[in-house]
């Protein structure tokens, strides 16, 4: 599948050919992952990821999901919002979870705890939480609409599920420039700080795939969520997609989403 470090596209790969990938992937950069984040979205990941806690509701279980977390970035935004909640990041990458655990001795969040485990069979139990999250995550699950599912799952009757998502511009005449971003400039700047420079070349590669903002909230109704909204972030190029579990399994709660719209 793969030759001298390089990654076919998401396109042209299998469901298991892709999962095999991503975990290779996150396996060998959570040293520099942060680092580049910050480079790349020029900063603004932070103001992404604290939309996500300005929406994140608390009022049932007190107990908050972030699949995907990753280095627990928004794990730790909102242990820091919401001292009195139990937040749990889930990963499937151990590599990245100790990356994370090394941050928590230093942040010393109490109500954050860490566990290993697939976005497409989570650990826990039916309505165990108010809202469930993952950020710049949903593109690398292989079954995005199992993965949605299974958020929808563990959270109580209203709860939330909330997607942060790298998307490509709304403007279409941004798009040429952006694409030379992902596939130019940001494989550049990992090759001089990253050990897997490619690895980003298969990240961009992974955001002009993903599907527009429309096609997405038509994802997240198929999945049964209701309410689904879609929120630009700077300009479009990032989505903070919403749901709410429907409080009653009634179609009259579902608002499917038109084709067009994003």
């Amino acid at each position: 599948m793969r030759d001298k470090n390089k990654y076919p596209s998401v396109s042209q790969v299998s469901t298991r050919e892709h999962a095999v990938m991503v975990r290779d992937i996150f396996a060998s950069i959570p040293r520099t992952y942060d680092l580049l984040n910050r480079l790349i979205s020029c900063g603004q990941d932070r103001a992404w990821r604290r939309s996500v806690a300005e929406q994140a509701a608390f009022f049932a279980t007190n107990r908050f999901l972030d699949v995907a977390t990753g280095t627990a970035e928004l794990a730790m935004e909102i242990a820091v919002r919401s001292p009195n909640s139990a937040v749990i990041g889930l990963d499937y990458s151990e590599e990245m979870l100790l990356r994370a655990r090394q941050k928590l001795k230093k942040k010393r969040h109490r109500v954050l705890s860490l566990v290993r485990g697939n976005a497409l069979a989570l650990p826990f139990p039916d309505q165990s939480f108010d809202t469930a999250a993952i950020a710049f995550g949903i593109r690398n699950v292989p079954d995005r609409l199992g993965a949605l599912r299974e958020m929808m799952r563990v959270v109580v009757p209203a709860g939330q599920v909330l997607v942060l998502e790298i998307t490509l511009p709304e403007r279409r005449f941004l798009r040429p420039f952006y694409r030379l971003y992902l596939q130019g400039i940001v494989p550049l700047a990992a090759r001089m700080l990253s050990p897997n420079p490619d690895a980003y070349r298969y990240l961009g590669d992974s955001i002009i795939h993903f599907p527009s903002p429309g096609d997405f909230r038509q994802m997240m109704a198929l999945a049964g969520l209701a309410h689904v909204k879609a929120r630009p972030l700077t300009g479009g190029i990032t989505h903070l997609f919403s749901g709410r579990k429907p409080s009653r399994h009634s179609a009259s709660e579902i608002q499917r989403p038109q084709p067009n719209s994003s």
